[in-house]
């Protein structure tokens, strides 16, 4: 009677012993997956940064004829129809025009002062004009024209139901592949929602002579949204 109670203490210890060393039933049973969704929506705001450089002998003169201009494109933007609320200074630079020789200190020939104003607005119709009516007041740069997304939101029950759809192709296939049928979604992950940047609309000083004046043609074209999702799936 003793002998065969340590031989059942014996079984019992390695049957535990080998249950904690395999997975759970339940990890040979499902598989998961990834899935990438995509929506496809139109830009609902732009924004473009335009800006005036000047160079003057002294930083005085730089700055007085910087502000002359700048104001005028103020008022240019203002009168086209821009507010108050869509118009942002966001960079304002004095840096002095040197001349370096060798064996020398370096010579201040003059100064340039660069100040970029930044357009935002939701009415998309206004970009090319308002554009072209900065341009025609006297900017002389330019980092660009970019169209947005304010509430990718938007496109979320599309995109995420895209996502989902992907990753059960790629659930079946697999359970295919292994001989089994899928079953049901037993746990689902969003993934983040990501946003590329829009490309810019890169516009050189050298042709804003030519489309001074007149409206710089823009298409705002839509912006693609990804959303992602990871799935896992009963095998049966």
């Amino acid at each position: 009677m003793k002998r065969f109670l340590v031989f059942a203490i014996l079984s019992l210890a390695a049957a535990g012993a080998l249950a904690q060393q395999q997975p759970p039933m339940a990890y040979w049973e499902s598989v998961t997956v990834g899935g990438t969704g995509r929506a496809s929506l139109a830009p609902d705001r732009f924004s473009f940064t335009v800006g005036v450089q000047t160079v003057a002998p002294t930083v005085d003169d730089a700055v007085a004829e910087n502000n002359k201009r700048v104001q005028s494109v103020l008022a240019a933007l203002k009168k086209a129809g821009a507010q108050d609320k869509d118009i942002q200074t966001s960079n304002f630079n004095i840096y002095p025009q040197q001349d370096y020789q060798q064996g020398k200190l370096p010579t201040i020939l003059g100064y340039q002062v660069t100040n970029n104003v930044t357009v935002r607005s939701t009415k998309i119709a206004d970009a090319g004009r308002l554009l072209g009516v900065a341009i025609s007041a006297g900017v002389n740069t330019s980092t660009g024209l970019n169209f947005e997304v304010s509430d990718p939101a938007r496109g979320r029950e599309q995109g995420l139901r895209a996502a989902f759809d992907d990753a059960k192709a790629k659930a079946s296939l697999l359970a295919q592949a292994a001989g089994r049928t899928l079953g049901r979604a037993l746990l689902i992950n969003e993934g983040n929602l990501q946003q590329p940047a829009p490309p810019p609309y890169p516009m050189r000083a050298q042709a804003m002579a030519v489309e001074a004046r007149s409206e710089v043609p823009v298409e705002s074209g839509t912006q693609e949204l990804t959303f992602t999702v990871t799935v896992t799936f009963e095998l049966r």
